[in-house]
């Protein structure tokens, strides 16, 4: 058998939205599967592929399995646009940062027969510098049996650690899990500069937490913190603590 024959019989993942994190799940599902990827910006000219083919939109929504590598913001419209062109049997993958809105739309959106998969890669471009051998995955099944073979795949190919929970779940713990580390790092952010020379080993770790959502696209903060129905609750409970440190220590002066 030829190499391209070869490539001709491996299964087939369409992505749409081929952006930093589109482009890392390219980087590491290229070995196994042929890509083709949908984005309405045009292609970077030094950006790396990693094999996938660009093609139309309605092509990319006629794969087996087809990724939404949206914003949640966009997410709605574009599985609306991608509907008509979806073939029974087709599992539709979302990666967003919350679960509960991500799937809603889902449901009310996608055709009957489609099979739907809810995931979130606790990890993004830059914390998985060095490979996703050993991250987390959130896997949320919605509809149809393919999420388990997705969920298989994910653990022993990819080697990924696969948490399978519920949406609202999901989003109660990422409500402190990633809201607090993307307010924290957003305020920290806003006053830099900060020390680089005289520190400790506490807040270089911190500031490495920093550095990994500081280049996160605004929608990701956008996302994680007003589309998450958690984390206003707990962002008020945050700044209430600290007014509550605060007074304590104008109290003790």
């Amino acid at each position: 058998m030829s190499v391209s024959q070869a490539t001709q019989l491996r299964p087939v993942i369409g992505i749409i939205g081929f952006g930093a994190f589109g482009r890392l799940m390219a980087r590491y599902l290229a070995p196994h599967m042929a890509l083709r990827v949908y984005d309405p910006r045009p292609a970077e000219p030094n950006g790396q592929s990693y094999g996938a083919v660009r093609t139309d939109l309605a092509a990319v929504a006629r794969c087996p399995v087809v990724i939404l590598a949206v914003p949640v913001s966009s997410l709605a419209a574009v599985v609306s646009t991608i509907a008509p062109h979806l073939r029974p049997g087709t599992l539709v993958v979302d990666v967003g940062s919350v679960k509960m809105e991500p799937v809603a739309i889902m449901r009310a959106g996608l055709p009957q027969g489609v099979e739907i998969l809810g995931t979130h890669p606790l990890f993004g471009p830059q914390s998985a510098a060095d490979g996703i051998a050993g991250l987390r995955i959130a896997v949320c099944p919605v509809s149809g049996r393919s999420g388990r073979r997705a969920a298989a795949f994910l653990r022993k190919v990819l080697k990924l650690k696969v948490i399978v929970t519920t949406p609202e779940a999901h989003d109660r713990e990422a409500a402190a899990v990633q809201g607090l580390t993307h307010l924290i790092a957003r305020v920290l952010v806003a006053m830099e500069p900060l020390p680089t020379h005289m520190t400790t080993r506490s807040f270089s770790l911190l500031m490495q937490a920093v550095d990994m959502v500081r280049h996160d696209a605004p929608e990701v903060f956008e996302a994680i913190e007003r589309s998450n129905p958690f984390a206003a609750e707990v962002r008020q409970r945050f700044f209430s603590l600290a007014a509550h440190v605060e007074a304590d220590l104008a109290r003790d002066g």
